[in-house]
């Protein structure tokens, strides 16, 4: 679907594809082959020029390495994940932290802001020290400005995220259990006074119940929900 300029393609869950008409091609915090909500069709991504990572929980992350690999994509994350993968062997990852600005592929621009989430790293010896969980501010150039907010629930300086950086769209997880569910996520969205909210990270499983319905009833008409459709 095309979003004001950007063509945005949701993968399933919290994974998303966006293309610039230059064919720019970002990934948002790939999950594909696993992920029971994503295409097969859609686990090898080709074309793709930078990755970027909200945190480092394993529904977020487990495509990037092999996207990364496949198209020698950079990859943008916290300082703590991008460590991580920087010691698997990965050369093009930047790692900053929260408001700090970084420079992608073509112009694109992306801030960390703040997200109200855990963010440890699963890996063969558990769990280790992710950072921090974060959202992103990306600014793509002569166009608009997304905000991913990754994991997250309800919190006060969502305003200030909108009053700072003014997004145009925000993308915002609905399901519930492991984030906030639709009804808090319409009062986030709010808070950030944005006009059109893109729902995220409901349905993969059961228990991330919140439906895009739900979200568009507890909207009442403060804002546009655009309901993406998988491939």
């Amino acid at each position: 679907m095309q979003i004001q300029g950007v063509d945005v393609s949701w993968l399933g869950h919290a994974s998303l594809r966006l293309k610039l008409d230059d064919g720019t091609t970002v990934l948002i915090d790939p999950w594909l082959e696993g992920n029971p909500a994503c295409p097969e069709s859609e686990w090898n991504q080709t074309g793709v020029d930078a990755i970027y990572i909200t945190h480092g929980h394993f529904d977020h992350v487990l495509g990037v390495e092999a996207a990364a690999r496949s198209n020698d994509a950079a990859i943008f994350a916290i300082h703590e994940v991008a460590e991580h993968f920087t010691a698997k062997g990965l050369e093009n990852v930047t790692g900053s932290n929260k408001g700090g600005r970084v420079e992608g592929p073509n112009g694109i621009f992306g801030t960390l802001v703040d997200a109200v989430h855990s963010a440890g790293i699963s890996g063969d010896d558990g769990i280790v020290a992710g950072g921090e969980a974060a959202g992103w501010i990306i600014d793509f150039p002569s166009g608009p400005t997304f905000y991913f907010a990754g994991d997250t629930t309800i919190f006060g300086d969502l305003a200030l995220i909108g009053e700072i950086y003014e997004p145009d769209v925000a993308f915002l997880p609905i399901g519930g259990h492991y984030t906030m569910g639709a009804g808090i996520a319409a009062k986030a969205a709010k808070l950030i006074g944005v006009d059109r909210v893109v729902p995220i990270h409901f349905g993969t499983f059961p228990i991330l119940s919140g439906t895009p319905g739900e979200l568009r009833d507890a909207a009442a008409g403060a804002f546009e929900v655009v309901e993406l459709e998988l491939p």
